[in-house]
């Protein structure tokens, strides 16, 4: 058995538009550790939620591979890809927007239990019971509609929701960025502990960097569909790789208003995905680009024990 629960290998997802074709995921390949959290980071518009819902086949891929505990996902029928759902959930950015007003809390939580004809009416509302006690929330809560909650207590409802197959992977879409810091805190310390007690492995999808260091143990950093790096949590905060993950972690607020830090600034907006520039797509960006970054793409290099960057000049900016 292999000690990643994903592999992902070349995977590729475009959408043909009027206006053009659309490279929202671009030739991506990294793994998921069994029991770990990765974290998937980037500016808007970089493919982040493409690719985490590509991994569960909500969108198809154009091409590449996706080996889930050594199974292909791309090779699945309809009805078998059915099957391996019941292993692999999302949580979703809007806690409001993804639970139906119409149903009660319990219902929301025991729609995957119902579908899958899994227990009688009173099993599926005992587990109901369980899975929201489990996320801190009363189990009377249970007879409520969604809007008797907060946000955070609406986002605690989607993990109970996700958590109900008993899933081994979840994907976390930005999951706490439409929460208040202190409550961001409260859900990111609750996946901490589901991670723990369930032996989950997850996908964090965040384009906050500070809450990425906090909990993940990988980072992978994207920009306009492709990889920039991608190495240990520890790595990609102190001793970043690639210009684009120097400027995101320059732009962390520091506690201290007194101190300083040396910044790389991000020019520009991001590119088109319909017109992705050639070489390093992140270039027309990048303070230390040159001819050499226009002419083919970077291949991946070693910036350390399990640490990749995709940068052509890292080790003269560097000084590797």
């Amino acid at each position: 058995m292999t000690d990643n629960l994903l592999e992902i290998r070349n995977l590729t997802k475009q959408f043909n538009t009027p206006s053009g074709t659309v490279h929202a995921v671009d030739d991506v390949s990294f793994d998921v550790p069994r029991g770990s959290i990765v974290g998937l980071v980037g500016e808007s518009g970089s493919g982040k939620t493409t690719l985490g819902r590509t991994l569960l086949r909500l969108i198809e891929p154009t091409s590449g591979n996706i080996h889930f505990d050594g199974t292909d996902l791309t090779t699945l029928s309809s009805t078998d890809m059915r099957e391996m759902r019941r292993r692999m959930q999302i949580i979703f950015q809007d806690p409001v927007s993804s639970l139906n007003p119409r149903l009660k809390v319990g219902d929301l939580i025991a729609e995957g239990l119902k579908a899958y004809g899994i227990g009688t009416r009173k099993e599926r509302r005992d587990r109901v019971a369980a899975l929201l006690e489990e996320v801190g929330l009363n189990a009377d809560y249970m007879d409520r509609y969604p809007h008797a909650f907060s946000g955070g207590q609406r986002q605690r409802i989607g993990i109970a929701r996700a958590l109900a197959l008993e899933p081994e992977f979840i994907v976390a879409d930005e999951s706490v960025s439409a929460l208040d810091v202190s409550i961001q805190a409260q859900v990111l310390n609750l996946l901490l502990d589901l991670r723990e007690r369930r032996n989950l492995t997850m996908l964090f999808i965040a384009h906050d960097l500070s809450v990425v260091n906090y909990l993940c143990d990988r980072v992978a950093v994207m920009y306009l569909g492709r990889m920039m790096e991608l190495g240990p949590v520890g790595d990609i905060h102190s001793d970043p790789a690639h210009p684009y993950t120097r400027a995101l972690n320059s732009a962390i607020p520091m506690p201290d208003p007194r101190a300083v830090r040396a910044r790389e600034h991000l020019t520009g907006d991001i590119p088109s995905p319909l017109a992705p520039p050639s070489g390093c797509v992140f270039r027309t960006r990048c303070q230390h680009a040159t001819d050499i970054c226009a002419d083919g793409r970077p291949e991946p290099l070693s910036a350390g024990a399990d640490h990749l960057t995709y940068c052509k000049r890292f080790e003269d900016i560097y000084d590797r």
